[in-house]
C-alpha cells in the first residue's frame, strides 16, 4: 500500500471512530437521565434476550472455534473463546446480577456545610463514553455493555477478530433486549471493522472517548498504555503468586495450589508462580499434585530437588504470565524472602498466602502491594462476580481512580454540587 492510500485509510478510520463516538455521546446523555427502574428493566431484557438467542450465539461461536483450530490457537486460548449452554446462561445471569445492583448514579458520597453557609455535595456521575478494547473473551461484550449501561455510560466495543462472530451475536442480543426499555441503540456500539487502525483511532480520540479499558494480552495492553491520548484503566500482567508458609495446613495448601493454577489456566487470576517455604513439610506432595494434574513445573534448584520431574526455570520464568498449564516454583526461606520475590517479580494483580499463623497472614496483607491480597484462598477468586460486584470490566493494578475488580463504582466519577444563598468571595 502506498503512503497516499495508507493515509486515506487512516483518515477514513478516524472519521468512522469520530462518527461512532459522537453518536455514543448523544446516546449517553439520554442514558444518564434514565431512572434506576428503567435501566433495571433494560438489563433484565438484555439477559432474557441472551437466553432467547442462545442457538444463534452458539452457531456464531462455532464459526469462531473452527477458525481458532485452523489458526492453531492453544487450548487455553480456545477455552477462552468457547461458549456452551452453561456459559451463555452464566452470561445472562451476570447481566441479571448487574441489573439487581444498586444504582450509583446520583448517589451522594458526602456533604459538608462550610462556615460561610455554602453546602457542598459530592455525587456520583457517569464517566461518559468508554472505549473497551479486548481480545478472545466474548463474555466481555455482555459484561462491558451491562456494566456501562448500569453506570450510565455509553460504550464503544472493539473485540478481537478471533471472536468476531460471537461478539456480533451477543451485541445484537444485548441491544435488542435493552431497546425494549428505551436504551438508545447507540449507547452500546460494536466497532464494525476489525481493521487494526481502528484501535489507533480510538486511542487518539481525545475529546470523543473519555476512558479506554483494554482487556487482553500483554502486547495489546502495552500498546494501549504507550499510545493512548485518552485516560487508560488497565493491568499489564497477571503474574499472581501463592506463598505456602511453613505453618500452612498441608491439605489446604495442596487444594489451593492446584485450584489456583489448574481451574482455568487462561484467566488473569491464575497462579503463575508458587513460592514454597523451605520449612513446609508437604512440598513433595504439593508438587506431585500439580505434576499429576498435567501441569509443567519449572523450578529453581531446590524445587528440582523435591521432585525429579521439575524442570529448570530460567530467569525469564519468574516474570512470565503463562496463561497455560505451566507454573514456576521457587523455594524461599521465610516470609521476608517470599514478599521480596513478589516485590521483584509480581505485577500488583493478585497474590496469596496459605498459613495457619494469623500474625504472619496479617504481615503478608500489609507488606504485599497488590490490588488484591488473599489469605487461605485461591487466586482464582480475583473476579468482580466473586467479590459481589456483579460482572467486572477488568482488573486495575494502577493506583489512580480504581484498583482491583472494576465494576460499577470504578465506572463512575463524581462532581461537586454547591448550593449557596447569595455568598460572594471576599
Amino acid at each position: 500500500m502506498n503512503n497516499a492510500s495508507e493515509n486515506s485509510e487512516k483518515t477514513a478510520t478516524t472519521a468512522l471512530v469520530e462518527r461512532l463516538a459522537k453518536a455514543g455521546r448523544i446516546a449517553q446523555r439520554k442514558l444518564a437521565r434514565m431512572s434506576d427502574a428503567e435501566k433495571t428493566l433494560a438489563l433484565q431484557g438484555a439477559a432474557d434476550e441472551l437466553r432467547t438467542a442462545k442457538d444463534e450465539i452458539l452457531a456464531a461461536n462455532a464459526l469462531d472455534i473452527e477458525a481458532a483450530h485452523k489458526a492453531g490457537l492453544s487450548g487455553a486460548m480456545v477455552d477462552r473463546l468457547t461458549l456452551d449452554d452453561a456459559r451463555i446462561n452464566a452470561l445472562a445471569s451476570a447481566v441479571d446480577q448487574v441489573a439487581a445492583l444498586p444504582d450509583l448514579v446520583g448517589q451522594r458520597i458526602d456533604r459538608v456545610q462550610r462556615p460561610n453557609g455554602l453546602i457542598l455535595d459530592r455525587v456520583r456521575v457517569p464517566i461518559g463514553l468508554l472505549g473497551i478494547i479486548y481480545e478472545s473473551r466474548p463474555n466481555v461484550t455482555a459484561d462491558a455493555a451491562a456494566l456501562c449501561v448500569r453506570a450510565g455510560n455509553a460504550v464503544l466495543l472493539r473485540g478481537g477478530s478471533d471472536a468476531i462472530n460471537s461478539n456480533r451475536a451477543i451485541h445484537a442480543a444485548m441491544v435488542r433486549g435493552m431497546a425494549t426499555a428505551g436504551v438508545p441503540q447507540d449507547a452500546v456500539q460494536l466497532m464494525p471493522t476489525q481493521d487494526r487502525a481502528a484501535v489507533g483511532a480510538m486511542l487518539a480520540a481525545a475529546g470523543y472517548i473519555d476512558m479506554i479499558v483494554p482487556r487482553g494480552g500483554k502486547s495489546l495492553v502495552a500498546r494501549v498504555q504507550a499510545d493512548a491520548r485518552v485516560p487508560v484503566l488497565a493491568h499489564l500482567d497477571g503474574i499472581c503468586h501463592t506463598y505456602i508458609h511453613h505453618a500452612a495446613d498441608p491439605q489446604m495448601a495442596r487444594a489451593i495450589a492446584v485450584n489456583a493454577k489448574m481451574r482455568r489456566t487462561g484467566i488473569c487470576g491464575a497462579m503463575e508462580t508458587l513460592l514454597i517455604d523451605a520449612a513446609f513439610p508437604g512440598s513433595h506432595e504439593l508438587l506431585g499434585d500439580l505434576l499429576d494434574a498435567g501441569c509443567e513445573v519449572r523450578g529453581d534448584a531446590r524445587a528440582q530437588a523435591i521432585d525429579r520431574r521439575v524442570v529448570a526455570a530460567s530467569a525469564h520464568d519468574w516474570d512470565t504470565e503463562y496463561l497455560d498449564t505451566v507454573v514456576s516454583v521457587a523455594v524461599v526461606d521465610g516470609l521476608e524472602a517470599a514478599t521480596a520475590h513478589i516485590a521483584a517479580h509480581g505485577s500488583h494483580h493478585t497474590d496469596a498466602i496459605v498459613t495457619a499463623d494469623d500474625a504472619v497472614a496479617e504481615e503478608f496483607l500489609a507488606e504485599v502491594d497488590s490490588a488484591i491480597v488473599m489469605v487461605n484462598a485461591s487466586s482464582q477468586f480475583a473476579d468482580g462476580g466473586e467479590f459481589g460486584l456483579g460482572a467486572e470490566i477488568g482488573i486495575a493494578t494502577g493506583r489512580l481512580h480504581a484498583r482491583g475488580p472494576v465494576a460499577l463504582e470504578g465506572l463512575t466519577t463524581y462532581k461537586w454540587l454547591v448550593r449557596g444563598n447569595g455568598q460572594v468571595r471576599p
